[in-house]
């Protein structure tokens, strides 16, 4: 511990300018500051400040020296700020963006919420590409890689995109057995907000045939409406598996031609990279890997 305690007084020095100062901070005369600095140069037998009777400055290899000497303290700043967090009950507020998708996310949240009952979160639904740290998110949920390196990421799980409509709706329009039949179907389409695109059909065409003319008598900006439209039995909608599984086993929907769709999507955390990450922020992430995705229900 007398390193660690020898890097502090450094690092005071070195970001004071002054052993008077560093000395005041710390709690100590400026004498042991400055006896401290000089023990530490003659064991790394290097000078690590040009002293002058006006100012004191770092030479290079004090620079270097402050860097890894930062980067030490704070390490040991953040091991024990976890002991400390591993014993304290989490708890305060949480602001996260989460997609809307509220049929998959809000059980798990009724259980975070059971589980943290000191933790308040604050969650916005929003489709759009936040930025989580000019915005101050703790965390955000996002489908697509991550590719912001200012961000710490965690794997949620996987998820397809499938057909589906209603039995009475095929029993009335026939059921489609390649790709060129969609001409003939109402096709429920999702928009993304932002760009105002539609969303593509992931469907593999066969070799030589034309891409089909999809009729679009709905366009929706979310997903959930898409869904109660399809269970009116009003067209095929292209929806993530973990949204229509329920409804696909109950026979409510069925499912057509999987053999033609080739999509494999993820679902990330991501929260601001940084020195430590609280209590409360730790045990929802860990509670989000857990509850969105249970071993064996990804596909």
């Amino acid at each position: 511990m007398d390193s660690l305690s020898s890097l502090s007084v450094f690092v005071q020095v070195a970001e004071t300018r002054s052993f008077t100062v560093a000395g005041r901070v710390l709690g100590v005369s400026s004498s042991a500051v400055g006896k401290s600095i000089a023990r530490m140069e003659e064991r790394l037998g290097v000078r690590l400040f040009h002293r002058s009777t006006r100012s004191i400055t770092l030479t290079s290899e004090g620079s270097l020296f402050l860097e890894r000497s930062r980067r030490i303290l704070a390490e040991v700043e953040a091991a024990e700020q976890e002991l400390t967090d591993a014993s304290a009950t989490p708890r305060g507020k949480l602001r996260v963006s989460l997609p809307q998708v509220r049929g998959l996310l809000m059980p798990v949240l009724s259980d975070f919420m059971r589980a943290y009952p000191d933790i308040e979160l604050d969650v916005d639904f929003s489709d759009r590409m936040v930025d989580v740290i000019e915005e101050g998110f703790d965390a955000v949920i996002r489908t697509g890689k991550p590719e912001d390196s200012r961000l710490m990421a965690r794997h949620l799980g996987y998820y397809q995109l499938v057909l589906v409509g209603t039995p009475g709706y095929f029993a009335q329009h026939g059921t489609p057995q390649q790709p060129q039949d969609l001409n003939d179907h109402a096709c429920l389409r999702h928009k993304f907000c932002a760009t105002g695109k539609l969303e593509n059909w992931p469907l593999r065409h066969l070799p030589g045939a034309a891409e089909p003319t999809l009729r679009t008598p709905l366009v929706s900006t979310t997903i959930e409406s898409l869904n109660h439209v399809v269970h009116e039995g009003l067209g095929i909608a292209c929806l993530p598996d973990y949204m229509v599984n329920e409804a696909v086993g109950q026979g409510r929907l069925l499912r057509v031609l999987d053999d033609y769709l080739e999509h494999r999507g993820s679902f990330w955390i991501l929260w601001p990279s940084s020195r430590h990450a609280s209590a409360k922020l730790r045990v929802f992430i860990d509670h989000m890997c857990a509850g969105l995705f249970p071993a064996g229900t990804a596909v």
